[in-house]
C-alpha cells in the first residue's frame, strides 16, 4: 500500500502515514512513520528507488490467488494465472464480474517513476 500510495499515485507519504497512525488500533508513531519513509525512499534507505509491484508480489506470495479470491469476492471465480491482473480480462468479462479498470497503467507509472528517478 505505501510503495503504491508514494512511488504510483505520488501522494506524499505523510498523507499515509497520517491516516494509517490514525486508524490502527496498536499503532506505533515511530514504527508506523519510519516505515512509510523506507515505503517511500525518503528515509535512511539503501535502495530509495525501490519500486514493489503488486502484480509481483501477488504471484510471488499468493500464487494460486487464494487470498485474492477471499478478500476481492469479484474474482472468486477467475483463473489463477489472471488473478493478479484481471484487468487484462476481456472488456465483457470484466463488465460481467463486476470489477472496474485500473486506476493507472502500472507500466506507465514504473517508466514515469524510472524517468523521474535518472533525472534526479
Amino acid at each position: 500500500m505505501a510503495s503504491f500510495l508514494t512511488k504510483t499515485l505520488y501522494v506524499d507519504w505523510r498523507i499515509g502515514a497520517r491516516y494509517f497512525l490514525h486508524w490502527l488500533v496498536d499503532g506505533d508513531i515511530v514504527n508506523n512513520q519510519l516505515n512509510w519513509q523506507w515505503a517511500a525512499g525518503t528515509g535512511t534507505d539503501s535502495r530509495p528507488h525501490r519500486v514493489l509491484s503488486p502484480v509481483l508480489q501477488g504471484r510471488r506470495f499468493d500464487p494460486d490467488g487464494a487470498y485474492v479470491r477471499r478478500w476481492v469476492p469479484e474474482l472468486a471465480d477467475v483463473d489463477a494465472d489472471v488473478v493478479h491482473e484481471p484487468w487484462r480480462l476481456p472488456a465483457d468479462r470484466r463488465a460481467a464480474l463486476g470489477y472496474p479498470a485500473p486506476v493507472v497503467d502500472l507500466a506507465d507509472v514504473l517508466a514515469r517513476f524510472r524517468h523521474a528517478r535518472d533525472r534526479g
